[in-house]
């Protein structure tokens, strides 16, 4: 397959993973790979991403405004109250996916999250402090090179702090997702529009913590 797919008429080249899905595109375009430093949004990355262990990340997409009006629009504060009534309420809700260990997985992260608030200031310090090294990253961005990059150094290790906090669904091939899809990491194709405006939006972005890109 090519590196990236050229969609027909004036549209731009991307990558060849959102080929033919609107949805994709529009989550390819705007969101996937831009940097995240908002506690809420990255904790509901990783629910999703937790989420989405066995399935197509379409189907968590296109579930995602389900996802979000069931768990109290992902604000972990909220989620960290759910009881057993809330986990059979999100049992019965045919709009999110029904998994009893994925929904006690989110509203024990939530707790968890909380607690990594007072350790560290907020998630983004925490998660952000994990973003690899430009050394540490492949030298060439194709297809190729990156269909067999599904974990990291990085991603282990963030998977690591993670477990030992208590945290749950959160294995170092979710977690390299994650850092895909939040921005720590660009992983758009060489030839793909996008992939030049991340790097500007990274270089742009302010790490939470005081560190530097």
């Amino acid at each position: 397959m090519n590196e990236a797919l050229t969609v027909a008429g004036d549209e731009p080249t991307r990558c060849s993973w959102c080929a033919g899905n609107d949805d994709y595109i529009a989550y390819h375009d705007d969101e996937w790979g831009r940097p995240v430093a908002d506690d809420v949004r990255l904790y509901e990355k990783i629910c999703l991403e937790g989420f989405q262990s066995g399935l197509s990340w379409l189907t968590i997409l296109r579930k995602r405004e389900n996802f979000r009006a069931a768990f109290a629009g992902f604000d972990f504060r909220k989620v960290a109250g759910f009881g057993e009534d809330d986990v059979q309420r999100l049992l019965a809700d045919a709009g999110i996916v029904r998994h009893r260990g994925k929904i006690e997985s989110a509203i024990n992260n939530a707790r968890r999250a909380i607690e990594l608030v007072e350790e560290a200031g907020s998630l983004a310090a925490f998660i952000w402090s994990f973003e690899p090294k430009p050394a540490d990253r492949p030298d060439r961005f194709d297809r190729e090179t990156l269909m067999k990059i599904t974990r990291s150094d990085a991603s282990t290790a963030l998977s690591k702090a993670l477990k030992k906090r208590g945290w749950s669904f959160v294995g170092p091939t979710t977690m390299y997702a994650f850092m895909q899809s939040v921005g720590i990491v660009n992983d758009h194709f060489a030839d793909c529009h996008s992939r030049t405006l991340c790097e500007e939006a990274r270089a742009a972005f302010r790490r939470p913590g005081g560190t530097e890109g």
